[in-house]
């Protein structure tokens, strides 16, 4: 076993076109085909040109340059067993349950439905304000459905930004801590309407049949031109079937979301899918104010979609149901019930997702899932809006810092198909770290945080990693040799 792995598994989650405010409904598909071409990792033309602009605006590839490699041949067992109630550290997984992307990429992927918080910085009232926040809270893991595959886990010091002109945000993160490991990010509208920060550090455990991710990290997001500030954590996430049977993932857990200026509260319940898989997906809640008076109330899927009603027909609606007099009886409470084996080593049975969400009448639809392309299932069930996460065009490179997750070797072997030599350069990096930290220790050298320091929370008081700015400045010169 390589002591030196921190091991993460897929537990945090397009082009939305959709800027403007919005809401979407998510109805384009992305289509493309799998470039069976390894050595064309990105969408550049025969000159090396970057890829050509509509309307002014860059487009990005739709489809990875290799597909997705079987998993059918490996057994995680042999390297699990052990482990049981354990938290997952230390555990060095094959190379064929990861994905192509970096645990920093996978944190952007928080930043799909950014048209929400825009759409949240352009509201005159804070109730209006909370529901486009909380929209955007539950559409941050919205992209993990049916993602089974584990980032790759950040070396220290590795980065990642993300500047999207079309989206208008612009976000940088940074692994700034390798025991515990640790990631910061840091992210800001292009219009000056937001700030969105946190730090990321789950803690995971296997369960024999599962593993659970615990959330730790404050996440943050500053209204600017509003003075607000909302800080919540996200939701426990849970992979099951990691020995045997098909995989599967929920979210459960309370999620609490504040308005640090207002006193109003989000509360939002994601639902244990339960022994007959009845409340799979959904998420249930209500925003209320510094009283605890209920203002509006929320339900959904985070798969599918989150609608919004006042409190007087919420319950109008449920006294309803309840007598059974209602005439649409909610489709979430029907269907065939499946038992999930308990016993003995027998998988657990994927629940059946129900139809759809029952949409009250009157409710108001406040996000929608962005359709996935038609060739996902071969891409790690990747969104359009991940597929380009790790896009490197042409002369990107010179513009990068040399800790940029585009540029690590084991990531680019993989998403090109190549796995033996990611494999190779996954091992190599890890020795690399090693003896780094080695050299660090002889010479009792600290490992210095380039783009980030640690702080108090200015809003919670409670330990976070705060940005230090002038990443954009792009003095790479001191950045340290990592890959």
């Amino acid at each position: 076993m390589n002591g030196e792995e921190e091991f993460f598994d897929a537990v945090t989650g397009f082009d939305s076109d959709n800027s403007s405010g919005e809401f979407s409904e998510a109805n384009q598909k992305v289509t493309g085909r799998i470039d069976l071409d390894s050595s064309n990792s990105s969408r550049t033309g025969k000159s090396g040109e970057r890829p050509p602009r509509e309307n002014g605006v860059q487009k990005h590839r739709t489809a990875l340059p290799a597909p997705m490699f079987t998993r059918s041949d490996f057994s995680v067992w042999s390297i699990l067993k052990k482990c049981i109630g354990l938290e997952l550290s230390k555990i060095t997984m094959p190379i064929a349950f990861n994905e192509p992307l970096s645990f920093l990429q996978r944190i952007t992927e928080y930043m799909e439905h950014v048209y929400l918080i825009h759409k949240a910085a352009l509201q005159p009232q804070p109730l209006e304000r909370m529901q486009c926040v909380a929209a955007f809270a539950v559409s941050a893991v919205a992209s993990q459905w049916e993602r089974t595959g584990k980032p790759f886990n950040p070396l220290l010091g590795e980065t990642y930004e993300l500047v999207r002109e079309d989206l208008g945000f612009r976000f940088i993160s940074e692994q700034v801590s390798h025991h515990p490991p640790i990631s910061a990010f840091y992210s800001e509208g292009l219009s000056q309407d937001f700030v969105f920060h946190g730090s990321i550090y789950p803690k995971l455990k296997f369960w024999g049949k599962s593993v659970e991710a615990e959330p730790r990290g404050t996440i943050t997001l500053e209204l600017l031109k509003h003075g607000e500030a909302y800080t919540w954590t996200n939701p426990t996430c849970c992979v099951h079937n990691v020995i045997i049977g098909k995989l599967w993932i929920e979210q459960y857990g309370t999620v609490e979301i504040l308005n640090h200026r207002t006193g109003d509260k989000c509360v939002l319940n994601f639902r244990p899918c339960g022994l007959f898989g009845k409340e799979l997906h959904r998420v249930e809640g209500h925003i209320q104010d510094k009283n605890k008076k209920k203002l509006f109330m929320i339900y959904g899927k985070w798969t599918e979609c989150l609608w919004g009603i006042d409190p007087s027909s919420y319950e109008s609606f449920k006294k309803q149901e309840r007598r059974g007099d209602h005439h649409r009886k909610a489709r979430l409470d029907v269907g065939p019930e499946i038992a999930s084996e308990v016993a003995g080593d027998a998988a657990d049975d994927v629940p059946m997702a129900q139809e759809t969400v029952s949409v009250i009448p009157g409710s108001r639809l406040l996000w929608r899932v962005n359709s996935r392309p038609p060739n996902s299932a071969q891409m790690y069930n990747f969104t359009s809006f991940t597929v380009s996460l790790n896009e490197l065009e042409s002369g990107m490179e010179k513009t990068l810092p040399p800790t940029d997750c585009r540029l690590r070797p084991d990531i680019r072997g993989m998403e090109n198909g190549n796995m033996d030599l990611a494999s190779q350069e996954k091992e190599r990096l890890e020795e690399k770290q090693r003896e780094a930290r080695k050299e660090r220790a002889k010479e009792e050298a600290e490992w210095r945080t380039r783009w980030f320091r640690p702080g108090d929370n200015p809003h919670t008081g409670t330990p976070d990693w705060l940005y230090a700015g002038d990443y954009f400045e792009r003095n790479f010169s001191d950045c340290p040799d990592i890959y």
